[in-house]
């Protein structure tokens, strides 16, 4: 249930911030010069948004580390 949750984060999160939070005109594509005609809380809102699918990420990552990764890593050392 767990990775379930980080994983519909990771694409919430994302949607949020290709097409949602998108200027007009460039939706699912990186802002670069268009970065500049967007107002300041919405580049804010969308950077947090960012900023939580890398938290999900790396939330995600860690969980598998400990869970899958460590455990068959130490049944080899047996």
């Amino acid at each position: 249930m767990l990775i379930i949750n980080f994983l519909l984060n990771m694409v919430y999160g994302s949607y949020q911030v290709f097409f949602v939070l998108a200027p007009e005109g460039s939706s699912g594509m990186p802002l670069f010069g268009a970065a500049s005609s967007m107002e300041f809380e919405d580049l804010v809102i969308r950077r947090l948004y960012a900023a939580e699918v890398w938290i999900s990420t790396a939330g995600l990552a860690i969980y598998l580390a400990i869970t899958e990764y460590l455990p068959r890593l130490m049944r080899r050392r047996e």
